[in-house]
């Protein structure tokens, strides 16, 4: 397995995985009842080609495995440019499917890596791929001279909880994203 800057030509996959770790109920919250998740996936792939995005291949590291594949992803930008990174999406979201997000609550802010998105596919789980991307990411602050990496885990999924928490990942707060009950944790950098 190699971890790798996103490349264009991976957008499908991305964006997929994106939708995974966001889970489909919180996609088809976006959407809204009137449109289906194939939609989401086909605005979500726009998104990742986009370079202004949050969700754009330029902020995202892949796991690549021994046949070429994308075998987990993980989106991460400075948090203190989240809102000029959220237009694209909350534009996006409007334009496709009349819904006005503008007023979304903040999921992270200055002084963190936020880590927006981070999967792996069934087929590659139990292999370590998500460590070895959450310890890039880590890496990827310290160079960029961020004092700590933050992340959302949903409060239903305890799983992924306690690899965050193997990390070194700490609960920080409680949050909401996409009408979830999330928890703020972040890995803070010495």
């Amino acid at each position: 397995m190699e971890i790798q800057s996103a490349q264009k030509f991976q957008a499908l996959s991305i964006a997929r995985l994106i939708m995974q770790a966001m889970n489909y109920e919180c996609c088809q919250y976006f959407v809204g009842p009137d449109h289906t998740l194939d939609d989401f996936e086909r605005v979500m792939t726009e998104l990742v080609l986009s370079e202004d995005s949050q969700y754009s291949y330029k902020n995202t590291m892949v796991a690549i495995d021994e046949d070429g594949g994308v075998c987990g992803m993980c989106v991460s930008y400075d948090g203190g440019h989240l809102h000029d990174l959220r237009k694209a999406f909350v534009k996006a979201m409007n334009d496709n499917f009349g819904r006005d997000f503008s007023n979304i609550a903040d999921e992270t802010g200055p002084g963190e890596l936020y880590i927006d998105s981070i999967a792996v596919p069934e087929n590659c789980r139990g292999k370590g791929v998500a460590t070895v991307l959450l310890n890039a990411v880590i890496e990827k602050a310290k160079g960029m001279g961020l004092p700590a990496v933050g992340l959302l885990v949903d409060t239903g999924n305890p799983k992924a909880e306690k690899l965050y928490g193997r990390v070194g990942f700490k609960f920080v707060g409680n949050n909401t994203w996409g009408g979830h009950p999330m928890k703020h944790l972040q890995y803070v950098i010495n």
